[in-house]
């Protein structure tokens, strides 16, 4: 490939060169055809491939648990599984890139992206990307591991400087960066923000360690608008501005490199790198892709089913009640705002338009039938916001089907194009509406209940929303990012209305002239009761049921790209109706919808708590599957839940004079040393199952050499009356080191299955990495001499079992 590539390269002047290190539009790098170079696809795809239109419910995606459910399982075989389907989604779409997975780690359960993330551990982050970077790339399809690094938390995104110590930066964010690149990553995805002053399009860091002493020979893209400098961007290791074309690195690129203020040899190695890419997947004419193997699978509902099911832990279960026999009951109550409109995905660019959604409320429903009766409450109102409208809210009354019909106009007014579109998110490229100077979207919206109806429009630039010839709003949104990434700030107007009245709706919206997109982004938000009749109502429901079932959980508005949370608490007056409903009915089950941590001051006032994460389309059913025993709920904790918000435990996510200090340094998470008054609510590696474990024997080699593995040998035993699926973790700590350590840390784990009463011996390797520090003063990864002491157990706080490995000398990797 080598020789190809320096072909190729040869036949491009300079100008051709730099037109290819910048891309043709928002999804697609440039082609070239003078040396057979077709353009390559970028999608995103933490939790689904987007494609090029990604809010076009025309072309739906599937929709994944979110990263930190999967992560959650702590089975990589899984993983694989998952990421095969996602490969299958890509060539669906075209895209031969995915931008994907986010690997930043969960220093603050406040991030706005956290739920994108795999877990606060580095190892755990590091295993499950390595997974899903081999098995997509097997395809012929590039992964790109993002954001490069220390992009984990949103406030200030684009300008803070995070200014974090070299052991801290070593040990923790980079290293599932290192994993990895060690795996073969075809790409890397770098980061809007700064590191020591360098941001990171331009930092030092692109350099050494990833393209010096990692030797990474692929592409560095940048996060989408983050190349800001012509010269320092085009001097360093970024190697493709995204989206295109990039008025940096442009015309201006060109003469900065005429007028030797950047050397050509630079733009020779991104286009090197952008060539080699091009070859792996297949976009080079006379050049087959890496891989000619295609994906399978044949089931993908089943697929999600299994996977959100295995994801979801249940972290609270003292008498048994979960799983719940149906046979048992006549009537259930099923309460809370996230039961019918359950959240399966968080907001920015990780969100997809689903092929279809099962709610909770519909899950459990479909799963007892006619037998069970199943009441449902909303309970509460989650913080009086708006969110975006129901499909089924609207009828076009031009096919009869719920959406709305959509008119291209042009500057004289004569309608150009028309849609019908089934959905309340519309959203184009200006490149499609080069013609079009307005777009009118009409529908007919059919009040749900009685009283005020609050409509609301977001986007960018001047929007008229009329009902029935009355004007409701009339006014210019605040624009968000020029990628529909963040959540949109609404305008809204009001209506008072009965219940099933109904209204014509026209949106009048003039279509901007600068940027990439244009949208209309319809909102509603519902009349409600008042929260304290609403929990009466709800307490008195779950009262009169043989079960309760509490729903509730977090929106795409509070867990976003672009914004951090700034609490744990649950939005409203969740946190009452939960203890309304315990008090009424000592049979309540929580269901947590969110894709973060939050705070739960009821969890021990509740029969039985379970964390359902985002958890993708297959929601509903994977629900009821856990909820009445089909399916033992697997998941672990890949992240601390905190009893508290406490700024001496959670790390801080707003910038002090512009900078973010991560002062907490390799403390964070489990690792982070603890009073007993400050024990976490559920430690990471927490999950109980359907069964009950005891931990019999552990171990190990006593000694090791240099750069030597080892294997740790449990042996664990069933105790319960049912099949169960255990992770064993092995920690490892070192308490009278010479250097800053975590309390403990995660060297290993291995999940096993084993019957009731069987006895199970499980091996659990420890790479030789995992003993190994970053050593300031000698800039390299070293081994302390002296004892380690191995841990192994079920959680990082409940460890039953202990042995020691020691190194007799120290010893330089």
């Amino acid at each position: 490939m080598h020789d190809h590539i320096e072909h190729l390269l040869s036949q491009l002047d300079l100008e051709q060169k730099v037109r290819l290190v910048s891309g043709s539009g928002l999804w697609r790098t440039c082609g070239e055809a003078q040396i057979g170079l077709r353009p390559i696809v970028l999608s995103d795809g933490p939790s689904g491939v987007r494609g090029e239109r990604p809010f076009d419910e025309r072309d739906p995606s599937v929709c994944l648990p979110c990263p930190s459910a999967l992560a959650a399982t702590w089975d990589e075989d899984l993983m694989a599984r998952l990421t095969e389907l996602v490969a299958t989604e890509a060539l669906r779409k075209g895209a031969r890139a995915v931008l994907g997975p986010t690997i930043n780690i969960h220093r603050s359960p406040l991030s706005g992206r956290h739920f994108e993330c795999f877990s606060e551990d580095p190892l755990l982050t590091a295993r499950m990307a390595v997974v899903y970077v081999r098995t997509l790339q097997s395809f012929g399809i590039s992964s790109a591991p993002k954001h490069y690094v220390a992009n984990d938390s949103e406030t200030d995104r684009f300008t803070v400087d995070v200014q974090v110590d070299e052991c801290t930066l070593r040990e923790l964010y980079l290293k599932p960066f290192e994993y990895v690149v060690s795996a073969g990553a075809w790409m890397l995805m770098a980061a809007y923000n700064s590191v020591n002053g360098y941001t990171m399009t331009e930092s030092p860091l692109l350099s050494d360690p990833l393209k010096g002493e990692w030797g990474f020979d692929g592409v560095v893209v940048s996060d989408w608008t983050a190349v800001r400098s012509t010269e320092t961007a085009g001097r360093a290791g970024t190697d493709l501005a995204m989206p295109g074309p990039s008025a940096e690195w442009g015309q201006p690129l060109v003469t900065a490199v005429k007028e030797e203020r950047v050397p050509e040899a630079a733009i020779d190695d991104k286009v090197r790198r952008i060539l080699r890419l091009a070859c792996r997947v297949g976009a080079v004419e006379g050049v087959e892709r890496a891989v000619l193997a295609f994906p399978n699978v044949a089931d993908s509902g089943g697929l999600l089913r299994e996977a959100a099911a295995s994801s979801m832990v249940l972290i609270h279960n003292p008498d048994e009640l979960l799983p719940l026999d149906a046979n048992d009951l006549r009537r259930i109550a099923v309460i809370g705002p996230n039961a019918e409109r359950s959240q399966i995905q968080g907001g920015g660019s990780a969100g997809v338009t689903p092929t279809y959604s099962i709610s909770a409320l519909e899950g459990i429903r479909a799963a007892v039938g006619q037998c069970v009766e199943v009441a449902h409450h909303k309970g509460v109102d989650v913080g009086g916001t708006l969110r975006p409208a129901p499909t089924e809210a609207f009828v076009n009354l031009h096919t009869g089907e719920h959406g709305f019909q959509v008119q291209f106009l042009d500057a004289s007014g004569t309608v150009v194009d028309v849609e019908n579109r089934r959905a309340t998110t519309l959203i184009w490229t200006l490149a499609e509406l080069s013609d079009v100077k307005t777009i009118e979207a009409r529908a007919r919206f059919r009040a749900p209940g009685n009283g005020k109806h609050t409509l609301g429009v977001a986007g960018r630039g001047h929007y008229v929303v009329e009902a029935s010839g009355e004007v409701l709003i009339d006014d210019f949104a605040k624009p968000r990012d020029d990628f529909a990434a963040e959540a949109p700030t609404y305008l809204d107007g009001e209506l008072m209305l009965n219940q099933d009245q109904q209204v014509d709706i026209t949106v009048k919206y003039e279509v901007p002239t600068t940027g990439q997109i244009a949208e209309i982004i319809i909102a509603l938000k519902e009349p409600t009761w008042p929260d304290d009749e609403s929990i009466a109502s709800s307490a008195r429901l779950a009262q009169m049921a043989d079960a309760a079932i509490v729903v509730v959980g977090t929106t795409a508005s509070d867990e976003s790209e672009g914004a951090d949370r700034t609490t744990l608490s649950l939005p409203g007056r969740q946190d009452d109706l939960v203890y309304a409903v315990a008090a009424a009915n000592p049979r309540t089950v929580v269901v947590v919808n969110s894709g973060a941590p939050i705070l739960m001051p009821w969890h021990l006032d509740v029969a039985s708590v379970l964390i359902s994460w985002f958890p993708g389309q297959e929601f509903g059913n994977a629900l009821a599957d856990v909820l009445f025993g089909a399916r033992e709920p697997n998941g672990r904790l890949p992240t601390t839940w905190w009893n508290y918000q406490d700024e001496s435990i959670l790390p801080q996510t707003c910038p002090q004079d512009g900078r973010l200090n991560y002062t907490e340094g390799i403390h964070i998470g489990y690792r982070t040393p603890i009073t007993v008054r400050e024990q976490p609510a559920y430690p990471f590696g927490h999950g109980l199952g359907y069964t009950t474990w005891e931990y019999l024997s552990i171990e190990t080699a006593e000694k090791l050499d240099i750069g030597q593995a080892t294997w740790v040998h449990i042996q664990v035993s069933n105790t319960g009356r049912r099949t169960g699926r255990e992770v064993v973790q092995v920690y490892l700590q070192r308490t009278d080191s010479a250097y800053q350590r975590p309390r403990i840390w995660l060297a290993g784990f291995a999940p096993v299955v084993a019957q009731p009463g069987e006895m199970v011996e499980v091996a659990v390797e420890l790479e030789a990495r995992v003993f190994e520090h970053w050593s300031p003063m000698s800039r390299r990864w070293e081994i302390e001499p002296g004892t380690f002491t191995v841990l192994g157990g079920r959680s990082a706080v409940d460890l039953r079992l202990h042995t020691e490995i020691t190194f007799d000398s120290k010893v330089v990797p």
